[in-house]
């Protein structure tokens, strides 16, 4: 295991390698890697990522570090290790490495690097006053459905599902879905926790409490990622729905078809 404290990353060197004994993402088999030039390009409540050149290769790599409970397996871990797609970020190794207080344990996930976002991609049409082409709307929803449709066939939900967790190549439009931090495989009358997904894209059936929900809550979550590429803005700012959900009076110029009365088209 690692000496390094997390504090390290931030702290390299111009020049500075660290080396590793990690496990590869596939076979699990330990080999040598070394990085260097770390910067930190995400944190939150999960832990933190940060962006690295793999020596000697030049290769950049994202390192997602996150607290280990050793009392529990990481599933995260887990579910990477058998996901392969296209369109979902690849888990290149993995190790762990101690923390700055006794007994604290840290899981670093060595993943592709992919530099930009569909968050960040909707935020730039957002400043030039326009929407995102819908012909990029199509292309990244697509690509989204395949993934899902990989992960789903395999019984995983993804569980978070959101823009921000959209990687995304500018050069090739290529898009991966990252982020299995929430994801689970579900098991037919295995009750679930029903606080999860962002609660812009969270489902009826989670807000309402259920716990034996399917992964048909990931293509609820991707139809609001695709309105909200289309409007320039959540499909649902309201984290309850309230309109929708609790039948309250929506203003006539405000209301869909089905409200208005008119026939479905």
């Amino acid at each position: 295991m690692s000496q390094n404290r997390p504090a390290a990353f931030s702290s390299l060197r111009m020049g500075e390698v660290i080396r590793e004994k990690v496990q590869d993402g596939v076979t699990g088999e330990t080999r040598d890697m070394q990085y260097t030039q770390c910067k930190i390009v995400g944190n939150g409540s999960f832990g933190v990522v940060f962006q690295t050149k793999l020596s000697p290769s030049g290769e950049d790599a994202a390192i997602k570090r996150v607290l280990q409970d050793k009392r529990f397996k990481n599933r995260e871990l887990q579910i990477m290790r058998i996901v392969r797609h296209p369109n979902i970020v690849e888990l290149k190794a993995f190790y762990y490495s101690n923390g700055e207080r006794k007994d604290e344990v840290y899981l670093n996930l060595v993943q592709e690097f992919v530099p930009e976002t569909v968050y960040r991609a909707s935020r730039y049409f957002n400043k030039m006053k326009t929407t995102m082409p819908i012909l990029e709307v199509k292309l990244y929803t697509y690509q989204l459905f395949r993934a899902l449709a990989y992960i789903h066939s395999q019984g995983i939900c993804h569980r978070d599902i959101k823009p921000q967790n959209l990687l995304l190549d500018p050069s090739t439009g290529v898009l991966k879905l990252c982020d299995f931090g929430s994801a689970k495989i579900l098991v037919e009358n295995e009750p679930n926790v029903s606080y999860i997904c962002s609660r812009y894209y969270r489902a009826p059936e989670l807000i309402f409490g259920a716990t034996n929900y399917t992964t048909k809550i990931d293509v609820w979550s991707t139809g609001c990622v695709m309105a909200e590429l289309m409007l320039g803005q959540p499909l649902f700012p309201d984290p309850h729905h309230e309109p929708q959900l609790h039948g309250a009076q929506v203003p006539p110029d405000q209301a869909t078809p089905i409200q208005q009365g008119l026939p479905q088209g």
